[in-house]
């Protein structure tokens, strides 16, 4: 069976080194008399590349040759990748990609189109690099009702918020150093701001689901406001903090977002550290399920690729029954009405302010670091709708609110 990849950066490459290197693995899984790679399709040249002689630079090589009939798609992007794997589903290719900005805007046409052409349309590797997540929710999970997902989704803020935690170094340091270590690119804005963990949050949540989940749909916060002051008063309290996705069934609605959070010491998320991602799944049959592992990297993603590509070369003559339907309005629920509790630092008159907030929220819990400031203090409120617990903090005298970060239960 002839197979084409469409970009040969990092994980591209990495396709091609596995299918090479495990060739009668994969072609044994695969239930196919061979599987070679035909076709890698790149604007760039790879002179002296084991793969030289395999890399094109027309799309329509691929989509044109009947013989080529699964295409890999690690490109990245939307821009050209939703006209070419859109194409290669009308041809009759199933596609497999690791993109997760297209299966996050796009997934919902993409699988239909799949369907109407009775081809394959699949993205392990979307989530959770070479984690198996998507497979193992969509059929080893399939007899629950999903109530919840929630996780540790981008390794690179997972990592600077290791180092503030266990290092103490400032949020800008963090930053630097995942740079040179390679986990940050040069413009981090997609990690640090929260894209990245969103559009996994949205593909995980239209999986578990049903319906396609619009990243413009979920409350979306970042970790460049986190000091580590915040950090200390995460330790006093009992726990970290930590980047999560999450979205979770509301009737026939569902609340999803990301943003800081704190987490307890308790919780299995507190434990995860470095570049490491976890997915929580919570299921009304099997209880609480966790999947661990790294989120990225050449090899461990392309591993995920690979296993799809086989998944697609078993089901070449059918359609594997897969993935969700439309998008619906108002689906995702207002963020202001989605029950937490908030950790507040602040400044202001400490023992009025105190006394002012215990008499407006009710039982708030004071914490404390080392060497605060006389007029700083946090504290942790009881659970509520965030609007009524914006509400009340407005009604709190002479603060000023420098952070306020939600607290989960996982």
């Amino acid at each position: 069976m002839e197979i084409a990849i469409m970009g040969y950066g990092v994980v591209g490459s990495g396709v091609a080194n596995v299918i090479s290197l495990n060739n009668k693995k994969v072609t044994d899984k695969s239930l196919q008399e061979s599987m070679n790679v035909k076709y890698i399709l790149d604007l760039r040249d790879f002179p002296g590349d084991e793969n030289e002689d395999k890399i094109i630079k027309d799309f329509n090589t691929i989509l044109n040759d009947e013989e080529v009939k699964i295409v890999v798609e690690t490109m990245g992007g939307q821009k050209p990748a939703f006209e070419f794997v859109s194409s290669c589903l009308k041809a009759g290719k199933s596609v497999v990609t690791s993109n997760k900005e297209l299966v996050a805007a796009k997934g919902d046409v993409l699988l239909k189109l799949a369907k109407e052409n009775n081809v394959n349309f699949m993205f392990e590797a979307s989530v959770g690099g070479g984690i198996p997540v998507i497979r193992p929710i969509d059929q080893c999970l399939a007899a629950n009702e999903i109530d919840e997902v929630a996780g540790i989704l981008n390794g690179t803020t997972n990592f600077i918020l290791t180092m503030m935690i266990f290092n103490s170094m400032s949020f800008e340091d963090a930053l630097k150093l995942a740079q040179d270590n390679g986990y940050a690119e040069k413009d981090p804005t997609a990690d640090i701001e929260g894209h990245d963990a969103c559009r996994k949050i949205c593909i995980l949540a239209s999986l578990c689901f049903g319906k396609h989940v619009f990243p413009e749909s979920v409350y979306t916060e970042g970790i460049t406001k986190i000091t580590l002051e915040d950090v200390e008063y995460a330790r006093s309290w009992g726990g970290v903090i930590k980047l999560l996705g999450r979205a979770k069934r509301v009737g026939d609605k569902i609340s999803a977002m990301v943003s800081p959070a704190l987490v307890a010491n308790t919780s299995i998320l507190s434990g995860v550290n470095d570049v490491f991602n976890t997915v929580l799944v919570r299921g009304n049959a099997v209880g609480d399920v966790a999947f661990y592992g790294r989120g990225a990297g050449k090899m461990a993603t392309a591993s995920a690729v690979v296993a799809d590509v086989i998944d697609c070369a078993r089901h070449i003559e059918t359609r594997k029954p897969f993935g969700w339907g439309d998008a619906v309005d108002n689906y995702v629920v207002n963020h202001k009405d989605v029950e937490t509790a908030y950790y507040v630092r602040a400044t202001g008159d400490k023992i009025f302010a105190l006394k002012n907030a215990e008499e407006v929220f009710g039982n708030i819990s004071i914490l404390t670091r080392e060497n605060a400031p006389e007029d700083e203090f946090a504290f942790v409120t009881p659970v509520a709708k965030e609007a009524e617990l914006d509400e009340k903090l407005d009604k709190i005298s002479n603060i000023n609110v420098v952070s306020k970060i939600r607290v989960v239960n996982y």
